[in-house]
């Protein structure tokens, strides 16, 4: 088992959420690799309010020390009007420099794949200074869900998967000579 560290990210917080079924399934493909180790980090656990409202040092500083342990991410996110969630776009601020010189992948969802919130994140990740990885599965909510809510992905996913983690292993791998 390699001693990376990889954060499985889920990009919502509301209630009825399918984030938690996705990262479940790409943790289980991820697990069976034995690579790295992978855990699901919800952004929803750190009740983060919205940066500079109020005095939030106790959450930014347990959600920064569990940024900074990781040695890369996959992102799960979901499309909300063409983008991201705010709450992980809150998030990504919170930790701004915990993000730095590390990789990640991402896994979205939405009508068309979650392809518009999927590069939207890509352009935030750049200013963080993530090197995203180029392979991205994309699931649609009319063939990889029932009724918008349960999780039922096709076969054909498991290959992406299994390429962006295979990029994002060697990305995490190299930026972790970085200083």
């Amino acid at each position: 088992m390699s001693d990376l560290k990889i954060g499985i990210i889920l990009g919502s917080t509301r209630e009825g959420r399918v984030s938690p079924q996705v990262g479940e399934w790409v943790k289980s493909i991820a697990d069976k690799r034995g690579d790295a180790q992978y855990e699901i980090v919800d952004i929803k656990d750190y009740n983060l309010p919205l940066l500079g409202e109020v005095d939030a040092t106790e959450q930014a500083t347990r959600w920064n020390n569990t940024i900074a342990a990781l040695d890369g991410f996959v992102f799960i996110t979901q499309e909300y009007n063409h983008s991201i969630t705010g709450a992980l776009k809150n998030a990504l601020d919170y930790a701004r420099e915990a993000w730095n010189n590390k990789a990640a992948g991402i896994v979205s969802y939405g009508s068309v794949g979650g392809a518009r919130a999927a590069e939207h994140l890509r352009g935030i990740l750049g200013e963080l200074l993530v090197a995203d990885v180029r392979v991205h599965p994309a699931l649609s909510l009319f063939t990889d869900f029932v009724n918008g809510s349960e999780f039922k992905p096709q076969d054909l996913h498991l290959n992406n998967v299994n390429e962006m983690l295979d990029q994002l292993i060697r990305w995490s791998k190299a930026l972790k000579t970085v200083l």
